[in-house]
């Protein structure tokens, strides 16, 4: 079967460390082509917008969309009535209903949509979704705490409505304990700490239950320094769980139980190409939704000016 000959919209840090090298190493792709205002990728055509892209290299048969949420939705539709298949950074969208009107797009057209969460393939995720798929879960706490000054330096869009602020980070927690646990979660209460000079949250502190009332709390903040927090702790009665480092270990009662190189982008990609083989699509919105919920019900706390 021929390559699917893909193109690059958005040429940024995450494309340079994730989405090159793991494209680079898939058989399943050929990278032609790439449309960035500010970036390049050396060795392909290079484009200032996707519309003269696509234009001028109609041999492209999927795009990998990874400019910030606010501007996504353009894009991506631009590629599908173009006929092309559409890759979604995390989040796929700035709203549910964006990637709900691109969704029924990409069926009418018998395209192929996938809303990528990449934290979801690190390497633990699944085995932690064994284990308490086989045991009775007490409660799950979710510490998500780093520091968006090293993470994120002077990216204003982050801080702008739609660029979810700490959300950006807290969605990779979300789409994890979405696909681990065994009921759908619900927000109950939620307080959203805004800077007063932004316009989109610092810190976030989250309650949920599910139909059997599991208590499940999560901390959000990217004010964190020194060590960064990415974990998932359950008490479960065979014992102690705690998915770390965003999802990379696996420990029951202190003792590592799962551990393997990341390969989350990777992943992504062989899963992007097992729905174009297929003919389908990939849309969870599960993550998305929760934080359109903490938008919805949260009560907002502002709190001292931010500045990078």
């Amino acid at each position: 079967m021929p390559p699917i000959q893909i193109a690059l919209v958005g040429v940024g840090k995450i494309v340079r460390d994730q989405h090159l090298p793991a494209i680079a190493k898939n058989d399943d792709y050929h990278l032609i082509a790439a449309a960035s205002r500010h970036g390049t990728v050396d060795g392909i055509d290079n484009f200032k917008s996707i519309e003269a892209m696509l234009e001028a290299v109609p041999a492209i048969d999927a795009v990998s969309l990874c400019m910030p949420p606010q501007y996504r939705y353009e894009a991506a539709r631009t590629a599908l009535e173009a006929g092309k298949h559409v890759f979604l950074e995390k989040p796929p969208g700035a709203t549910l209903s964006e990637v709900a009107d691109l969704e029924a797009l990409a069926a009418s057209k018998g395209l192929s949509l996938f809303a990528s969460w990449h934290s979801r393939y690190a390497p633990a995720v699944e085995a932690a979704k064994s284990f308490l798929t086989a045991t009775a879960i007490h409660d799950v706490k979710i510490i998500w705490k780093e520091d968006v000054r090293h993470w994120h330096p002077n990216q204003e869009w982050i801080w702008a409505a739609g660029g979810l602020g700490i959300f950006d980070p807290g969605i990779n927690a979300l789409s994890i304990v979405t696909h681990i646990l065994p009921r759908p979660l619900f927000i109950t209460a939620a307080t959203l700490e805004f800077p007063e000079n932004r316009d989109a949250p610092i810190a976030a502190t989250i309650a949920f239950t599910d139909a059997n009332k599991l208590a499940v709390s999560a901390e959000f903040d990217w004010r964190q320094t020194g060590k960064q927090s990415w974990d998932i702790v359950a008490q479960t009665a065979s014992g102690e769980m705690v998915l770390s480092e965003g999802g990379a270990k696996l420990s029951v009662d202190g003792k590592i139980v799962h551990e393997e190189p990341e390969q989350e982008y990777p992943m992504l990609y062989k899963r992007f190409a097992e729905i174009i083989r297929a003919k389908t699509s990939d849309v969870d919105l599960a993550p998305l939704r929760h934080v359109a919920d903490a938008f919805m019900l949260g009560r907002r706390k502002f709190v001292e000016a931010f500045h990078d």
